[in-house]
């Protein structure tokens, strides 16, 4: 299949690129590096030992898609261009709703003009709000968000829904992912977040070689086995394989589809630094500073639909997620910045 790759020199995107490409797809990437790298291209290029189509360029932008559905006839998009970090979205609510919703409805107005209706998204837990219970299913309550980037997601999965049922041709598939970790075995691709990171793992990470100077556990007086916060880490490459099962699976079908992609397993902030230790020798310095608004206790992701329909499940454990984030990070101590 030729597949287009919204975002895909970002972190998930850029994964999945690889995934594809070794599965025998042929990809193009569209990507406006607005919270990416240049030089992910020539890394993924040197990982698939090809050339890799890459057009710069924002989703938004109608002049930019039409030349792209002109020039080249793809079976399916797969939609990773947005903006995600959730203290921002709440700063900066219309910046979130013009890239993730405004982008997301023009794109799927010019995939149909270009007569291309297989769509997967890239979603979130966070449309899940503050689960009632735990595990997750994909039939749990959805649009109790907490912050814009979550209704952001929540958004664009009602359009999706919408048009599927308003028209047969379309085909798509929603991906609600838990937490992505880890990186690349080369240690060539991985997470390189800007600024001060929003996640766990990358914060550690640059706590490990000597960026930070000590990571802040929000709160440990959760329900929890320890009292910190529990989520449910996947392994990216995992995440990836998601995204080409989801892509080949439901080829020739119509339709919403929608998937949880985690580990059904939770792992709390405490368990993430002592793997992290474990895996690269490094001491961790942490203090235990008070709860952030809007977190809650713990989340973690039934993941049986995605077992039984795309005979997907995560392979990698908490010790590889480890082992490939400290390689990426010991190798790329400034990210691609280096």
């Amino acid at each position: 299949m030729k597949i287009l790759t919204t975002g895909g020199m970002g972190y998930i995107g850029s994964h999945t690129v690889i995934a594809l490409l070794e599965a025998g797809h042929e990809v193009v990437i569209l990507d406006n590096l607005s919270n990416a790298s240049r030089k992910v291209l020539a890394r993924l290029e040197q990982i698939a030992g090809r050339s890799i189509v890459f057009i710069e360029g924002d989703v938004r932008d109608r002049t930019v898609l039409q030349g792209l559905f002109a020039e080249h006839q793809f079976d399916a998009v797969i939609h990773f261009a947005g903006l995600k970090a959730v203290g921002e979205s709440v700063a900066l609510p219309l910046k979130y709703y013009d890239n993730n919703v405004a982008g997301s409805l023009i794109l799927m107005e010019e995939m149909a003009h270009a007569g291309v209706f297989q769509l997967v998204f890239s979603s979130s837990a966070t449309v899940y709000g503050d689960p009632e219970q735990v595990p997750i299913t994909e039939t749990s309550p959805v649009g109790n968000t907490t912050n814009p980037y979550g209704t952001s997601k929540y958004m664009v999965e009602c359009m999706m829904r919408d048009v599927a049922a308003a028209d047969e041709r379309w085909n798509t598939a929603v991906l609600r992912y838990f937490n992505p970790v880890g990186a690349h075995t080369s240690g060539l691709i991985g997470e390189s977040p800007n600024g001060i990171p929003n996640n766990l793992l990358p914060y550690i990470c640059q706590v490990a070689v000597g960026k930070r100077e000590c990571l802040s556990v929000y709160g440990d007086d959760y329900d929890t086995q320890d009292g910190t916060g529990v989520r449910d880490y996947i392994h990216v490459a995992d995440l990836a394989d998601g995204h080409v099962k989801a892509v080949e699976v439901h080829q020739h079908d119509t339709g919403l589809q929608v998937y949880n992609l985690g580990t059904g397993q939770g792992s709390s902030v405490l368990e993430m630094v002592q793997a992290f230790e474990a895996a690269s020798g490094k001491k961790i310095t942490f203090a235990i500073t008070p709860r952030r608004p809007g977190d809650i206790a713990t989340c973690y992701a039934n993941t049986d639909l995605a077992q039984a329909k795309l005979k997907w499940t995560a392979k990698r454990d908490l010790q590889q997620m480890m082992q490939d984030s400290w390689r990426w990070q010991s190798q790329n101590p400034n990210g691609y910045d280096d």
